[in-house]
């Protein structure tokens, strides 16, 4: 059931920055550190932190820890941190250990590893996690991870779990999660977890969906702030005006290449002037000709800004 500390907190633009690595491949907890505090004082709601942007797959438990730990320190209460944790149930409840012990607030489980499970697996995995620490969770939906209605009220029904962040995309199938959730008096935060999550922004607010997270937010906050505003503001030309010449043309990009949710956005962040390095294998680099296309689209959207700052 909500837990009120973690689920009264979590507001605003969702921020997931991404892990910062030296020349030579190794975690660089200064640049991460410097990306982390840019964001929390550009006005991000929460810092998620080492997870599906910032490569958690790519990271020893170790790196992991030293991240979480990092993100807690740089944002000082202001906001909460909240961790990825996945793979298999045992490992998924060490990762999850592993961030109580470095301050976060809460955890994104993401899908486990490989396997195709069931329902009721699935119950059991998410039950397993939700015990395993203090710590709030939300279940990411996306992949191998696709509720019934009927799980997802049995979810709202164990202790910890707060939400689903959903990265699936299936309208109807959240809008009856939704309403069967609430038709048995339970209460579940819900997320738009797309991997540009503004530009089904107002179809999920059609369904009672309003918060989102933002891979923008994490290279561009100005252009993210605006549209955040425009959108809980009715602003539907600022929004159309985004959409049309930014949004639009970044998730076209972003299609472009495998891996694009991660590597574009780590390349956006450097466009910006921090250095955080290039993505770890197996990901790869995106070619010359698309990071050209990406700093078009980024000069585009700060252009389309105009009355909306």
């Amino acid at each position: 059931m909500t837990s009120a500390p973690l689920a009264g907190r979590l507001d605003g633009l969702l921020f997931f920055p991404v892990t910062a690595y030296g020349p030579g491949g190794a975690l660089d907890l200064d640049a991460f550190r410097a990306h982390v505090r840019a964001g929390v004082e550009a006005g991000a709601g929460a810092v998620f932190a080492a997870c599906g942007t910032g490569e958690f797959h790519a990271l020893t438990p170790e790196e992991f820890q030293a991240c979480v730990a990092a993100a807690v320190e740089e944002t000082g209460g202001r906001v909460p941190v909240l961790a990825g944790t996945g793979y298999g149930t045992a490992l998924a409840i060490r990762y999850a250990r592993l961030a109580q012990e470095a301050g976060a607030d809460g955890l994104l489980a993401m899908p486990p590893y490989l396997v195709v499970a069931d329902q009721e697996g699935l119950l059991r995995h998410y039950t397993a996690l939700a015990g395993a620490t203090p710590l709030d969770v939300v279940v990411y939906q996306r992949d191998n991870v696709v509720l019934t209605p009927a799980t997802a009220v049995a979810l709202a029904r164990v202790d910890g779990i707060i939400g689903i962040k959903d990265g699936h995309g299936d309208l109807d199938l959240m809008q009856r999660i939704v309403s069967a959730v609430r038709s048995e008096g339970l209460d579940l935060l819900y997320f738009n977890g797309l991997p540009t999550a503004e530009l089904t922004g107002r179809a999920y607010r059609g369904i009672g969906v309003t918060l989102y997270s933002s891979a923008v937010f994490c290279f561009a906050p100005d252009i993210a702030l605006a549209f955040h505003r425009a959108l809980n503001g009715g602003d539907d030309a600022t929004v159309d005006r985004l959409v049309d010449g930014f949004y639009r043309p970044l998730v076209e990009l972003r299609a472009k290449g495998r891996g694009y949710a991660v590597s574009l956005v780590k390349a956006a962040v450097r466009m910006g002037g921090l250095d955080v390095g290039e993505v770890r294998p197996p990901l790869s680099e995106p070619s010359p000709a698309h990071l050209a296309e990406l700093a078009g689209i980024i000069e585009r959207g700060r252009a389309l800004l105009g009355d909306a700052r």
